[in-house]
């Protein structure tokens, strides 16, 4: 049985990751039942017995991608997985080679100034700014998306303020983004992070980040 039959299947060209985008209904599966399908799919077990942890390695605390207990690659190393909710969107991403990190995000009309403040970088309102007002929500998610997915692979850090980071411009980079100015926490590694924008239904954005 092919455990991704039900949702649409992407593969991000030279990562090793799979990304596996379902629009559920009322009762469809739920976050974590779409990722061990999606891991279970790359590494030949049953979906069942893929082993997620959510308890964060280093602090024991709920955040971050989950660790994939079973299984190992074929080679003994670990797998990396992660997978974001946004009403009746689920994308996971999984690979055996980098961290990844899942984030989706609602295009919504109208902004709070401060959170945006907090949440984008001086750069990013600038372009925000200057955008067409209908598309400016969809630039805004897709930014926001990247920066969850980014968080979300890096896993247990120094809290990050977000308006420290900026990443590149949706619409002029071919969806494949990376990080424009960066925080010392991240050290040299943040020249090889990439966001890969992946299609979901509705009105809303995705973006896997597959770190160097």
């Amino acid at each position: 049985m092919d455990d991704t039959a039900d949702g649409e299947l992407i593969e991000l060209e030279q990562s090793g990751v799979r990304v596996f985008v379902v629009a559920r209904g009322r009762r469809g599966p739920g976050t974590d039942s779409v990722l061990r399908r999606l891991v279970a799919a790359g590494s030949g077990v049953p979906a069942g017995d893929v082993e997620l942890v959510h308890a964060c390695e280093v602090c024991g605390a709920r955040h971050g991608r989950p660790v994939v207990a079973y299984p190992l690659t074929p080679s003994g190393g670990a797998w990396f997985a992660d997978a974001a909710v946004s009403g009746d969107a689920i994308v996971a991403a999984a690979g055996t080679r980098r961290p990844v990190g899942v984030g989706i995000e609602s295009a919504v009309a109208g902004f709070d100034e401060v959170i945006d403040e907090a949440a984008f970088h001086t750069s990013e309102l600038a372009v925000l700014a200057g955008l067409d007002p209908a598309r400016r929500p969809l630039v805004r998610a897709i930014l926001w998306a990247r920066k969850s997915a980014l968080l979300r692979a890096m896993g247990h850090t120094a809290f990050i303020e977000p308006s420290r980071l900026a990443v590149s411009t949706p619409g002029d980079d071919d969806g494949v983004g990376r990080v424009e100015r960066s925080v010392p926490e991240f050290g040299p590694a943040w020249r090889e992070i990439r966001f890969h924008d992946v299609p979901v239904p509705g009105n809303r954005a995705a973006s896997v980040a597959v770190l160097g």
